[in-house]
């Protein structure tokens, strides 16, 4: 099976580094065209260079801040004023670690920007001339946590929660325009997130980040961390026709860590 996505263009949120430059990297090796997201110019431009064109494809990127609401609103607008895109990948790195009494009102409304608005007024601009063309991919970068939420990271398990809620209702809304919706439930991917986070456990439990490391990977019944480009080829496989019949789905991807079956 060769997936093929020639004359198809991606837009990829978070795709200067981690998980969202592999979607870009593999995508664009399936033949789209890219345009990467993210707020660091410097790195955008090395992911740049790194993806395929060989299929004569052409290939850009969006100068933004995920963080700052209001701007990316209006960036992201003028964008679809001019463009239209096939496949839209929902992605951003999530909010602070922390517990539910280590946040304020606050807190919460940074990640309900952050993790849910952003996703949603991308999504409800791209929408529009994926019906028209009769096909669109929505995929929404989630995390396992929506399943069996972490208690150190309630920001990102409530607002990732309501996010694959919403997938799934926006799902049923426009599957029979040849659209479809879906969720990844990210596992342990070896990121610089999760170097982050796992720095943030070390300090708080008073332990090495290796020892962190290694509980982590013990926790995975594939006993590794999954690879970024592993991520790729899931959302490749999503943005292909070979998914078109899939949709509304919360799909985990994390070497088998989730206990519950649903």
């Amino acid at each position: 099976m060769e997936i093929n996505l020639s004359g198809r263009k991606a837009l990829i949120g978070g795709s200067s580094s981690g998980i969202g430059e592999a979607i870009a990297l593999e995508l664009a090796k399936c033949g789209a065209s890219v345009i990467l997201m993210a707020r660091n110019e410097t790195k955008l431009k090395s992911v740049l260079e790194k993806l395929d064109s060989s299929k004569g494809q052409e290939h850009a990127y969006l100068l933004t801040d995920f963080t700052d609401y209001d701007s990316h609103k209006k960036i992201l607008h003028d964008f679809f004023e001019t463009h239209t895109v096939d496949i839209l990948v929902n992605n951003t790195n999530g909010p602070a670690a922390g517990s539910v009494l280590t946040k304020e009102e606050e807190d919460y409304q940074l990640a309900f920007n952050l993790l849910f608005q952003n996703a949603v007024y991308a999504t409800n601009l791209a929408i529009p001339a994926m019906i028209k063309n009769g096909f669109g991919r929505v995929i929404n970068v989630s995390s396992m946590t929506v399943k069996e939420p972490q208690d150190s990271l309630v920001l990102s398990n409530t607002m990732r929660t309501a996010l694959t809620s919403w997938a799934k209702s926006l799902s049923n809304s426009v599957a029979a325009d040849g659209i479809t919706v879906n969720s990844i439930l990210t596992g342990y991917f070896d990121t610089d997130r999760l170097n982050s986070l796992m720095e943030s456990q070390a300090d708080r439990e008073g332990i090495s980040v290796e020892e962190v490391k290694r509980r982590r990977i013990a926790s995975v019944p594939m006993k590794r961390l999954g690879q970024p480009q592993e991520y790729g080829y899931l959302v490749s496989f999503l943005a292909s026709n070979y998914s078109s019949f899939l949709t509304g789905a919360a799909i985990p991807l994390d070497g088998g860590i989730a206990k519950t079956l649903f």
